[in-house]
């Protein structure tokens, strides 16, 4: 009997002057639009996760302060579930001449409206849906997740 393991990841959600922050990736061999995300590593919070990926696909010091939700897809291609922790907060600056990940290509700051009208370049549907919690307001404290214990 096989062990059900989701693919855990994050997302930072940040928003200026109404415009969203996103990465133009190669993903699948497509361009596509994300959020700062990434996945997981062994030993590593979720926040910390958070702050270290939007750092090395975006060169922003990100600070999370609350967590806007927690979504589960299904991404049928791969037969992978994802399981996405994305968090709001600000920037903190921005280190300037970083190098980027590799399969990144280009930032792009968006509004609702603009992602909207790029859905075929989504990397999954968690993108939009993120954006539109974080503009209905949906948030909790960071201090629902359970620290550590092992």
């Amino acid at each position: 009997m096989s062990v059900w393991k989701p693919s855990v990841t994050v997302a930072a959600i940040i928003e200026r002057d109404g415009r969203f922050l996103f990465v133009e990736e190669e993903a699948d061999g497509r361009r596509v639009l994300n959020q700062p995300a990434g996945h997981l590593d062994p030993g590593e919070s979720l926040v910390a996760a958070c702050v270290r990926e939007t750092l090395e696909e975006t060169a922003h010091r990100f600070a999370p302060e609350a967590l806007v939700g927690v979504y589960r897809w299904r991404y049928p291609a791969k037969d992978v579930t994802f399981l996405r922790f994305a968090f709001r907060g600000r920037i903190e600056g921005i280190e300037q001449g970083r190098a980027l990940d590799s399969e990144i290509i280009a930032l792009h700051w968006l509004t609702q409206g603009e992602l909207a009208a790029r859905s075929a370049e989504h990397r999954s549907p968690l993108v939009q849906r993120c954006v539109e919690d974080f503009i209905a307001g949906r948030q909790f404290p960071l201090d629902v997740l359970s620290k550590d214990f092992s």
